[in-house]
């Protein structure tokens, strides 16, 4: 498995000759909707820095045999696209990978907004590790994770929740994710909790555009 960040949320997984993009945002570079050769686009929920409004239609035009897999609720709000529905369970295969749903709704960031629905993902694929990107919550914890791409800092998140929740998913590899909300000078003291008091050894603090392979 091959995993390449492009920034933010947004995540290229590559495994079992499929290369799926989950999560392209607003806080993505330019290079991430310029991508092609794509078998799956998945978008966990419907904020814009997770899904761009104005650049997503051009990727989907780029990619135009993808499948396109997000929760119902945020189909409703894009204008581009014929999405397949996802929810907690539901497993689409896409050529040699399966996607499966993972959560109901993103998490609390105050209590007069409403919840929005939030469909992580588990991506599996025989003899691979399995990866899980949550989106927007801390919530849902799937049993057997090998890898886990942590959203290390949110307007709904502080770093013991994040310790916390890492615990409970107990992957043997971790990167980050979510965290253009992070001065630079400050990017240390998150993942530094998170390496000290998360149980992980092998965390792997990928910049914006790295990519690192995960063996089974």
């Amino acid at each position: 498995m091959q995993i390449t960040r492009f920034g933010h949320a947004a995540v290229l997984v590559e495994v079992a000759d499929t290369r799926i993009l989950v999560d392209p945002g607003v806080f993505s570079p330019d290079e991430t909707f310029a991508l092609e050769g794509l078998d799956a686009i998945v978008v966990t929920h419907q904020h814009a820095d997770h899904i761009d409004p104005a650049r997503g239609a051009g990727l989907l035009a780029l990619n135009p045999d993808a499948t396109l897999i997000c929760d119902p609720e945020t189909a409703a709000t894009l204008t581009f696209g014929s999405w397949t529905p996802n929810s907690d369970g539901v497993a689409t295969q896409v050529k040699g990978a399966t996607i499966t749903g993972v959560g109901a709704q993103h998490a609390v960031i105050v209590p007069a907004l409403p919840r929005v629905a939030n469909v992580g993902v588990l991506i599996t694929a025989p003899d691979e590790p399995v990866l899980f990107l949550a989106g927007d919550t801390y919530e849902y914890v799937p049993s057997g994770v090998d890898v886990l791409g942590v959203p290390l800092a949110a307007p709904w998140a502080k770093i013991s929740e994040t310790v916390e929740f890492v615990q409970r998913v107990a992957p043997r590899v971790m990167f980050p994710v979510h965290d253009r909300t992070i001065a630079d000078l400050a990017y240390g003291m998150y993942w530094g909790h998170l390496t000290n008091f998360g149980g992980v050894e092998d965390g792997r603090m990928l910049g914006q555009g790295e990519s690192t392979t995960v063996p089974a």
